[in-house]
């Protein structure tokens, strides 16, 4: 299987009309002297090997099995039909899920996960933002690139392909406590076109937004993590807080990308379901976000000393107020479909 082709410009070749207001991406994280490019910056991330970094950086090659994590991970949001993806290689383990609500109805038609193993046995993913991630086991395909998303399943079945983005896609690297260097692509605003094939029969997805979220670091044995994203046509917007503070926070709006500062959280820690607000310290971003649905899922591996997992990830929409700067008018936003999440892992 491949991914679907799609007639659009290649990702080095797309339009530069759109704007950043951030540096261009560095043609590798790891420079040659070994030192990683900190920060934040706008482009393709490129370059995330590791075994190069230099001290104080670097580590050894045990410890960065053991620490080494990636996920990639694909978000489809269409009038009636909101769909996410996900590979996860831990080094020692993989792992995908999906799901697919539709929205015209509320119902949860597809939510499954598949485990497998690393490298060419079941899974294994892209090495940068500009690869293709794949997972293959147990019926279960999966073939994620910038330009396309293939998934067949006997729950799920989807042809995705993306066309350019209305904004350049954010790049950020940052030191995290307890881990070592981790970075992260995070490309919003993205066309849309294909369908979804459920029990329930054909969805198109044209018309549609697509948001990717590539992310590969050395990363604690204990990660924990809250964080929000939502893409229309030409409005976006990705916050995290936790193990990766403000690094990947950022705003597309109207072709350009702008960076925002540190976010906060609202919500019922025990009640995902509960409406959540969320605001910058900037004063750039203030959001209420309402549930709709939820993908949950908490494991453990033979005992929650060696890995566990607690995970919810609602979709819903959010309503509120965004802008560029904290002196620029506000731009309300109504209805906006996207996620929350709160995680954590021992891995």
């Amino acid at each position: 299987m491949t991914v679907p082709p799609v007639s659009v410009l290649p990702v080095a070749d797309r339009p530069a009309a759109a704007q950043a207001l951030l540096p261009p991406a560095p043609p590798r994280i790891v420079g040659p002297d070994g030192l990683p490019l900190l920060g934040r910056h706008a482009g393709s991330l490129q370059g995330c090997d590791w075994h190069r970094l230099a001290p104080p950086y670097r580590h050894g090659a045990p410890w960065r099995f053991l620490h080494h994590k990636r996920w990639h991970y694909v978000a489809l949001s269409a009038p009636e039909m909101f769909c996410a993806v996900a590979l996860v290689d831990l080094g020692w383990f993989t792992t995908c899920f999906a799901w697919a609500f539709e929205r015209t109805e509320g119902d949860m038609l597809a939510n499954f996960a598949q485990d497998g193993w690393p490298g060419r046995l079941s899974g294994r993913l892209a090495d940068d933002g500009l690869g293709i991630s794949r997972f293959a086991r147990a019926g279960v395909t999966i073939e994620l690139g910038p330009d396309g998303l293939a998934l067949r399943s006997p729950w799920l079945e989807v042809d995705a392909a993306f066309g350019p983005a209305a904004a350049p896609a954010l790049v950020a690297a940052g030191l995290v406590p307890g881990g070592g260097v981790h970075a992260t692509q995070k490309s919003g605003c993205l066309a849309l076109s294909g369908e979804v094939r459920t029990w329930r029969g054909e969805h198109p997805l044209a018309g549609g937004t697509a948001s990717i979220d590539y992310s590969n670091g050395l990363l604690p044995r204990e990660t924990a993590w809250r964080w929000a994203s939502a893409h229309d046509g030409d409005l976006g917007f990705n916050l995290g807080t936790g193990y990766f503070g403000a690094n990947e926070n950022a705003l597309w709006l109207d072709g350009a990308l702008h960076p925002l500062a540190a976010a906060r959280f609202l919500h019922d820690h025990q009640d995902p379901m509960a409406p959540w607000r969320l605001f910058t310290e900037d004063d750039c971003l203030d959001l209420v976000f309402t549930p709709q649905a939820a993908r949950r899922e908490e494991r453990r591996l033979r005992s929650a000393r060696i890995a566990a997992s607690r995970y919810v990830q609602p979709f819903g929409t959010y309503s509120g107020w965004v802008r560029a700067t904290s002196d620029a008018p506000k731009r309300m936003v109504a209805q906006l479909a996207g996620v929350t999440e709160q995680h954590f892992a021992r891995w």
